[in-house]
């Protein structure tokens, strides 16, 4: 296998099986360099993206592609595809060819309501007590997880909108069972406290954002054993949402504004409680493919140290999603990110297992 090197702004050829001490290189004139480097098996493992979702929806499969590059081109081999307008396992083709595609673990469309959620993102259901065939029917399609969103900002409200529940507790614990008996887990979007109990008494494997989390409820996730994405950067922009809502949804304004202000004594208390954090930058719709590093970075606010969140990032969020290293393949970095994150920010090799040449762009792509 070939790999392709950027340093400086200088492509160079790699000849498969280099370690991180010493890298023997080519540039493109064969002029023989020498590069050192640390090696991280397995890359990144983003568990929070939309790969094939833009800011107006579903996207055509020339930007998906692109898409799928910028993640590569940050060191990201390893994606759970956490809701797709499309279907996209035509992309493993692409993999399988050489394309810059990390290896997809997909949990087909998000589930919502109309006027629940972003347009043209999701699967809206005119009936909400077709929610559990609704799960069936994504479980199928997927790679093992199905994607509902739990709350959101409810504007039939008027002056009193606010982010409110979708579903009722019935609903919830017969959509739970439907993922579970179709051999699938199933993750959920919330942000409002009042969403998560009776997912967490339903059996729900793990929630997106769960900025409502109080600490009775965030001893029910490390004791049930429920995983968290905190997505950070998609965090940090709950203060542009207030703003957004101005006079016209004030107590939507003033809830966003607390969570925002109480996540990161949030996340550092799940983190001091037990509960498994993933990694996931819910890239795809507002933000690019390639940010994870950055929102790995965003973790630091929470207390955790460098060499944890690497942990995180890797070890522990492959057994979460029964992913293997050797599955992946492997990201040169200029040395090792668990004693210094920011290295994540520029990575000098990218090597695809099971693909053909691959390179980090001049450019990466940001979608």
């Amino acid at each position: 296998m070939r790999q392709a090197l950027r340093n400086s702004g200088i492509d160079q050829v790699l000849a498969g099986g280099a370690k991180p001490s010493q890298l023997s290189a080519v540039d493109l004139d064969g002029i023989e360099l020498a590069q050192t480097g640390y090696d991280l098996d397995g890359g990144l493992v983003d568990v929070h993206c939309h790969l094939g979702l833009g800011p107006q929806g579903a996207t055509d499969r020339q930007t998906t592609l692109d898409q799928a590059a910028s993640a590569v081109s940050a060191g990201i081999l390893g994606v759970r595809d956490c809701g797709a307008p499309t279907d996209t396992h035509w992309l493993d083709a692409q993999r399988e060819a050489g394309a810059l595609v990390p290896r997809l673990v997909r949990a087909g469309r998000h589930i919502a309501r109309p006027k629940r959620y972003l347009r043209g993102f999701a699967l809206e259901l005119e009936r909400p007590q077709d929610l559990p065939e609704a799960v069936a029917t994504q479980a199928r399609a997927g790679d093992g997880w199905v994607k509902v969103v739990g709350d959101w900002i409810d504007r039939s409200l008027g002056a009193d909108a606010d982010i409110t529940p979708l579903w009722d507790e019935a609903l919830i614990v017969d959509a739970v069972a439907a993922a579970h008996e179709n051999g699938a887990r199933i993750t959920v979007h919330t942000f409002a406290h009042a969403t998560l109990n009776p997912w967490i008494e339903a059996g729900v494997d793990c929630f997106e954002h769960a900025t409502g989390a109080d600490s009775d409820q965030i001893q029910e996730m490390a004791s049930r054993a429920i995983a968290v994405t905190p997505t950070f950067l998609q965090v940090d922009k709950f203060p542009e949402f207030a703003a957004q809502a101005g006079d016209k949804y004030p107590r939507y304004a003033a809830t966003v504004t607390a969570l925002h202000a109480g996540h990161e004594q949030q996340v550092a208390a799940m983190y001091e409680a037990g509960v498994r954090l993933l990694p996931g930058s819910d890239a795809g719709g507002s933000l690019p493919h390639n940010s994870l590093p950055r929102e790995l970075l965003a973790w630091r606010r929470a207390g955790i140290s460098d060499s944890e969140i690497m942990r995180l990032a890797t070890v522990s969020v492959r057994e979460f999603l029964g992913l293997e290293a050797h599955w992946l393949g492997s990201v040169t970095y200029e040395a090792n990110p668990a004693e210094n994150l920011q290295y994540l920010l520029n990575p000098l090799a990218v090597n695809l297992s099971g693909a053909g040449a691959t390179q980090i762009p001049e450019q990466p792509v940001r979608f």
